[in-house]
């Protein structure tokens, strides 16, 4: 149980500090500092922990963001700030490099050594699964924010 706890432990501050990075590349205000890296922490791991409960790496990512962005919506409310000054550095840790990156290489082993069925559906599988997870981080961050603006308004 320990281990689990140091593991995540290490993974949100692992996480927050691309996110504090990032966030500093965009010039966000340093009052938001704080809540970017934060941001980062708590997005990366309610994934991994969805990710240890079996769920796919998609839906993980939907859930996490979806969490995240009702959160950035209860921020950027409470301290009148845009919500894309929080979402945008916090999701930096959830960006599917990995797959990107092998989709790219297989592209390049099939452009060098030939095409094959293996390489296609290798190619095919890594690529669908970084868009699949780069749509998955945008609705989770869009959803809540659309829902507040349309539910949230006075019907004239």
């Amino acid at each position: 149980m320990h281990d689990i706890i140091t593991k995540y432990i290490l993974d949100a501050i692992f996480a927050a500090i691309p996110a504090v990075g990032f966030a500093m590349i965009f010039n966000v205000p340093k009052f938001a500092l704080k809540f970017c890296a934060l941001g980062g922490a708590i997005v990366y791991t309610l994934r991994t922990l969805f990710l240890d409960l079996g769920i796919y790496i998609e839906i993980s990512t939907f859930l996490a963001s979806l969490i995240f962005g009702t959160l950035a919506v209860y921020w950027s409310r409470k301290y009148i700030v845009p919500r894309p000054i929080y979402t945008v550095a916090a999701i930096i840790p959830l960006i599917p490099g990995t797959y990107a990156f092998d989709a790219v290489i297989t592209l390049v082993e099939m452009n060098t050594h030939g095409v094959t069925p293996a390489h296609i559906a290798l190619f095919i599988e890594d690529g669908l699964k970084a868009v699949s997870i780069l749509g998955a981080i945008s609705f989770g961050l869009a959803l809540p924010s659309l829902y507040f603006i349309r539910y949230n308004r006075p019907i004239i």
